[in-house]
């Protein structure tokens, strides 16, 4: 498959993720767009919105794969151990909201 999304799709997509979904760190939400993360999530996310196959179980193996440096890069963690149960939720919502208009 091709994923040749515009520059603009992606976009639109990132800035729904940003607004929506957070990072929990220490019981302060670290929404995404704030972290500079919602435009490399949309672009990794993005495959998925195009093929319809959207599903917690494949969001979460694609977070799972986008290393978080922590304390000026001391420690790595990946960005699913970050996001809420709640939020991936959320994040399901958003994927198949965008799916339906686009």
């Amino acid at each position: 498959m091709s994923y040749s999304a515009s520059a603009e799709t992606i976009e639109t997509l990132a800035a729904n993720i940003g607004e929506v979904v957070y990072m929990d760190v220490a019981k302060w939400h670290l929404y995404l767009n704030d972290a500079k993360l919602h435009t490399l999530v949309a672009q990794r996310l993005y495959p998925m919105v195009e093929d319809d196959r959207i599903s917690e179980s494949e969001i979460a193996k694609v977070l799972q794969d986008i290393p978080i440096p922590l304390g000026a890069g001391r420690k790595q963690l990946p960005l699913m151990d970050l996001i809420p149960a709640s939020c991936m939720g959320d994040l399901v919502r958003v994927l198949e909201d965008f799916k339906d208009k686009i």
